[in-house]
């Protein structure tokens, strides 16, 4: 090309979570099994949808209105309805109007910062979900800036750091949270919830929090949505069904706005998201003219509960299992089907490796982990891939200065997750002393 057509480090944007399948893929063709732990399908590990709620999305599809555009916000049915949901616990109080619907949280998050100013920044988590990071780098042209969630403290966030980094970076607009958080399986308690929104208040921002998991925890634990303590500071709310019904197929998310109106600034922002929603018209009609009818049925919350009852025996298998491997931070988690675990500082190297019997793999493998700039935790992740077929995601792609992994636990077969992880922490402790 006759100029450079393409945005200032857009090259070094990756997501891994979906580049290692590639790589799963090939050595699949060679003969490896792969349990797929990267990524947070629940139908690809064998969840089987109940025939009620197939049977209401088939009957919705038989009216015409469900092929038809809907109205750029959402199916304002729809809309009542969740507004009803969220305004029924006391909190934020919200109009039909403060909730738009997208194609999927990818697509919320898309244009949550792409119709930011470049220079302003959203402080967002580390390690954090790939699609944050990437969506707030990109529009900003520069790396993002995290306060810091602490493997030693249960992956609670770092509120001081967070603080310090609210006060000396004035470009900061925004702060973001995950809750429950992914990739940690973290869910944030309600009195730091309430210490992130002071710091708000303080430095006059607004937060953004995703929130798609907010009905999927155990261990005991319960969630508290933003909306229940934010008060008076502007909001964005990010929810959806992919995860929770599942069906991350529909491609079907929205945004709850607080307090809309209290700060010009803050309105004129959220104005232009629905601007740019608009030139698409709308999101997916059919999907949305679901929910009310899949979340009043009386099978829903039985259904529901016995997924989280996988979650949570899953959660607490995987825990037992690597809690006992040395130089291992892990924490049981309690919400989100995904545990982090980070390596503690120095136990990586570039030296490390498992023996790979298939030439043709091993060739592959070795020609991915001694490619430069390869972090050791991507190089231990590949090499486990090829050593036993478990597909995992280094920790370092999550925006983080920590070496690790992240795995899901969507296993529903509870001896098939003993067994995996029980590999997998042979071979950890394997692969640190090679």
């Amino acid at each position: 090309m006759r100029s450079d057509i393409v945005s200032h480090g857009a090259g070094e944007l990756t997501y891994e979570i979906r580049n290692i399948v590639n790589v799963a893929e090939k050595l699949q063709k060679h003969g490896v099994k792969i349990n797929w732990e990267n990524i947070g399908d629940p139908i690809v590990k064998g969840e089987v949808i109940p025939e009620w709620m197939k049977e209401i999305v088939a009957r919705e599809a038989m009216h015409n209105e469900s092929w038809g555009y809907c109205h750029t916000r959402g199916v304002l049915e729809t809309r009542e309805f969740i507004c009803n949901l969220t305004n029924s616990r006391g909190g934020a109080q919200i109009t039909p109007d403060d909730i738009i619907f997208f194609n999927g949280l990818g697509d919320a998050i898309a244009k949550v910062y792409g119709c930011l100013r470049p220079e302003t920044r959203v402080l967002l988590p580390s390690p954090t979900y790939t699609t944050h990071s990437l969506g707030e780098a990109a529009h900003a042209h520069a790396a993002p800036v995290c306060y810091r969630l602490d493997p030693a403290n249960n992956w609670l966030p770092d509120l001081e750091d967070l603080r310090n980094h609210v006060k000396y970076n004035p470009q900061i607009a925004g702060i973001m949270i995950i809750n429950p958080d992914n990739p940690t399986g973290m869910v944030y308690p309600v009195e730091t919830l309430r210490g992130i929104v002071a710091i708000a208040r303080e430095f006059d921002l607004f937060i953004i929090a995703d929130e798609v998991y907010n009905n999927i925890v155990y261990n005991g634990e319960r969630t508290v949505p933003i909306s229940d303590v934010i008060g008076d500071v502007p909001a964005i709310a990010m929810k959806g069904i992919s995860k929770e019904f599942p069906w991350p197929g529909s491609r079907c998310g929205w945004t709850e706005v607080y307090n809309y109106g209290r700060d010009e600034r803050f309105k004129k922002y959220i104005n232009a998201i629905l601007t740019s929603k608009m030139n698409e018209v709308c999101s997916t009609t059919l999907p949305q003219r679901t929910i009310p009818a899949i979340m009043q049925h009386p099978l829903y919350a039985s259904y529901l509960a016995e997924r989280i009852a996988c979650y949570e025996k899953a959660s607490n298998i995987t825990y037992n299992c690597l809690k006992e491997v040395p130089g291992l931070m892990v924490n049981r988690t309690n919400g989100a089907f995904y545990m982090a675990v980070a390596f503690e500082d120095g136990l990586l190297n570039h030296r490390q490796s498992l023996p790979i019997s298939n030439p043709e793999v091993k060739e592959l493998v070795e020609g991915l982990v001694n490619a430069p700039g390869v972090s050791p935790d991507k190089r231990f992740v590949y090499y486990i891939l090829a050593h036993t077929g478990i597909c995992i995601v280094p920790l370092s792609s999550f925006n983080s200065p920590l070496q690790g992994f992240r795995v899901t636990l969507l296993e529903k077969d509870a001896a098939e997750c003993e067994r995996i992880y029980r590999t997998l922490a042979e071979k950890i402790g394997a692969y640190l002393k090679s």
